[in-house]
């Protein structure tokens, strides 16, 4: 070490005899302060110091890592060191591997530009690279470092990679399998036999992944565990790679045992905080029936949320199984310690940098002095999801004291002022495009103030609307708009001009469930395509004016607005009109969403959802063909041009006209998948029926399907739909392709 070396200088430059120091001088030293340095010698200005002493200041200046060398010269008492600073690295390289991944670069190589030169810091990142091939199952990986001397003094460092092999898993043998087939633990295993067409959605590519092979085990015995196999054991398999062609041979060693089947359920309470009873209404383990480990975490955990729910928020469940071998049987036992009750001290809003504290407040159903309750910490966390304002939000509990905690809400804004685009292509219409803004949480406030002015080939519309979904921060609700539109329907031949306004108030009920009342006028004039016969009487197209109350009762405990993962949404309206105006009917209007993530099952974030719609109307005097029911377009049947599925009527020219219908049913199962997790992009696919008649239901079908973008952009949510109809007959107007922004997925 150049240590020594400075200790030999030291040696040969001061006398053998103790000196009284004069001074302390130092030079080329930048990344410690004089002050600095002085405070870390041992001795100052005017005392007597030997070689011991100075060898040691030096030895500790050299320690601090910032220099290459250090040492000292002495004259008549006068001190001056010497520093030798490392080098500056102010450029990093990464060739042959994730060469543009930023990420990579922080959180594997984990050295800066402006760092200095470390040779055992680059060693660290060289082995940290090896690692993270090594983890995608590669073998054989070559790491390079190349270091380079820049004009100004600073080093460019390169870590060439040069990535080893893949190991595809061949085989996989298991020995011991009797009670349970190998197939069972093909959903939790990450290690699996290739199979042929690999590369293929939904089959086994094979690919082995190093780092879970200690994991796979575990996973196996698990789904044991879910069977009963109680005293199961499985053995890290032995893994044979040939070298020559990469691919691997597993073999598994099983000991399966035997199945134990429950003799019994116990709930054991440490203080008694509600009665037994009540505990066993939730649970799902049944004496006489084998065990089963996932039924057995879930009991665990509603048992938890129960207790929990009456402000015992450091409640421990801890499950107890008794096994009996010679019988196998198992007795299990859940032993409860409630703890103490808690109370709320303190609720510290962060991260909402736009919406005002009291927005987010008014959603939480805990507040200080209040007493802790899991379910209500759980509903505020999906009632600011569900607001639409934030892209995440999380509520931290900070424990103070066995009595006491501090919730801690911590949000991250979403953009809520969008530029709304709507458009499409369609095979007869060509491409469209809407625009529109809006802002559903204007200057942070939670009110929804929108400006429309939107045209293209088919639409014009202006209107300005703004709502307040808390009157006051009240659980009251009002809205207000006036609009004026142009709609042209080309499949229907003819075009609709309305101007009017609305206004309604709603009333919140309970936490998942609100009410509207509301009244709603129009003028609406018809204009009619040349190819219609003018001199024919047509009760269809009169002009009208329209004069309607409307309720609607709305059920949803979703967990996001705009993404939810769990929950279903409910909603049933009704509409009269006939209120001193020309139309007159009564129209209902059923809404359902279920939302489910499947990423505990599938191991992605995998949403499912199915949605419905149920619509009925009722001529009750005058119903225009304008307020009639019509399929096809985003929300109903993808594939098919908007409000282009309809019973239609022949006009005497022949023209064939789609007149609306009374009653409609259309329904979408979708599988939505994370594409680009960074840019909040997801691939949806999609299957959409639809059933619309006059007289009945059925009287039209049709069907749709395709795939799409989801992709929540700076601007607001986007989605990109390619449609493709199933089955279109003579007549329809199909389309490819439609877009939609602004909209909730």
């Amino acid at each position: 070490m150049r240590i020594f070396l400075a200790t030999l200088l030291t040696l040969l430059s001061i006398s053998l005899q103790a000196i009284t120091i004069k001074s302390i001088n130092y030079e080329g030293m930048v990344h410690i302060s004089e002050s600095v340095a002085l405070r870390m010698l041992e001795f100052q200005v005017g005392d007597t110091v030997d070689i011991e002493a100075i060898d040691k200041s030096i030895q500790n200046y050299f320690k601090q890592g910032y220099f290459d060398d250090v040492w000292v010269d002495e004259n008549s008492g006068k001190l001056t060191y010497h520093f030798k600073e490392k080098a500056i690295i102010s450029k990093i390289e990464l060739k042959g591997w994730k060469e543009n991944d930023s990420e990579t670069k922080e959180f594997v190589i984990q050295i800066k530009k402006g760092s200095l030169y470390d040779e055992k810091k680059l060693e660290a990142a060289k082995k940290r690279i090896e690692a993270a091939i090594s983890k995608d199952g590669k073998i054989d990986s070559v790491v390079e470092i190349e270091k380079e001397y820049l004009d100004n003094g600073s080093i460019k460092v390169t870590f060439y990679v040069n990535e080893g092999e893949k190991i595809i898993i061949d085989k996989v043998d298991f020995s011991g399998l009797v009670g349970l087939d190998q197939y069972a633990f093909d959903d939790v295993v990450a290690n699996k036999e290739h199979q042929f067409m690999g590369w293929f959605f939904g089959r086994n590519d094979g690919k082995m992944s190093l780092a879970d092979l200690e994991y796979d085990p575990l996973r196996i015995r698990d789904v044991y565990m879910q069977h009963g196999y109680l005293d199961a054991k499985v053995d890290v398999p032995f893994v044979r790679v040939n070298l020559d062609s990469y691919k691997a041979k597993m073999s598994y060693k099983i000991e399966e045992g035997e199945v134990y089947t429950i003799s019994d359920v116990e709930i054991s309470q440490t203080k008694s905080v509600i009665d037994n009873s009540e505990i066993q209404k939730v649970i799902k383990l049944k004496k006489g029936e084998p065990f089963n480990i996932n039924k057995f975490r879930d009991d665990a955990d509603k048992i938890k949320n129960i207790i929990a729910d009456l402000s015992y928020a450091f409640v421990q469940v801890v499950p107890d199984l008794q096994k009996n071998k010679k019988d196998q049987t198992v007795k299990v036992v859940f032993k409860i310690t409630p703890g103490d009750k808690v109370k709320i001290r303190n609720v510290v809003i962060s991260g909402n940098t736009r919406t005002l504290d009291r927005i987010i407040r008014r959603e939480l159903y805990l507040g200080p002095g209040d007493m802790y309750s899991l379910t209500d910490l759980k509903d505020s966390r999906n009632s600011l999801g569900r607001l639409g304002f934030f892209e995440g939000n999380t509520i931290e509990e900070k424990r103070v004291d066995n009595q006491t905690i501090d919730l801690v809400v911590k949000v991250s804004e979403a953009p809520t002022g969008n530029i709304q685009l709507g458009g499409g292509y369609g095979s007869a219409s060509g491409f469209l495009v809407n625009v529109g803004l809006s802002d559903k949480n204007i200057w942070g406030s939670g009110i929804d103030v929108g400006v429309k002015l939107e045209r293209s080939e088919t639409t014009e519309n202006y209107s300005f609307n703004i709502s307040n979904p808390r009157l006051n921060d009240s659980d009251f609700s009002g809205n207000f708009s006036l609009f004026k539109s142009i709609a042209y329907y080309e499949t229907s031949g003819y075009t609709v001009k309305s101007d009017g306004l609305s206004t309604g108030v709603g009333h919140k009920f309970s936490r998942h469930i609100s009410g509207y009342m509301g009244y709603n006028y129009s003028g609406n004039t018809y204009i009619l395509d040349a190819a219609f016969d003018n001199n024919l009487t047509n009760q269809y197209f009169e002009n009208y004016g329209k004069s309607s109350v409307s309720m609607n009762l709305s059920f949803d405990n979703t967990d996001d607005y705009y993404l939810p993962r769990e929950g279903f949404t409910l909603s049933q309206s009704f509409e009269k009109s006939g209120l001193g105006a020309d139309a007159n009917y009564f129209k209902s209007r059923t809404n359902f969403g279920k939302f489910i993530g499947l990423e505990e099952y599938v191991g992605m974030d995998v949403i499912f959802r199915y949605k419905a719609r149920l619509y009925y109307g009722v001529d009750t005097g005058y119903m225009p063909i304008a307020e009639k029911f019509y399929m096809g377009g985003m929300g109903s049947v993808r594939g098919y041009q908007s409000y282009s599925i309809a019973p239609t009527t022949t006009e005497a020219n022949g023209y064939i006209r789609r007149v609306g219908a009374t009653q409609t049913f259309s329904n979408n199962l979708e599988l939505s998948f994370p594409l680009v997790p960074k840019a909040k992009m997801r691939l949806v696919t999609y299957l959409d029926w639809g059933f619309i008649g006059e007289n009945s239901i059925d009287e039209f079908s049709r069907g749709g399907y395709g795939a799409g973008l989801e992709w929540f952009s700076p601007v607001g949510p986007i989605q990109f739909m390619f449609s493709k109809a199933i089955n279109p007959e003579v007549g329809d107007k199909t389309t490819g392709f439609e877009f939609t922004m602004g909209q909730r997925f």
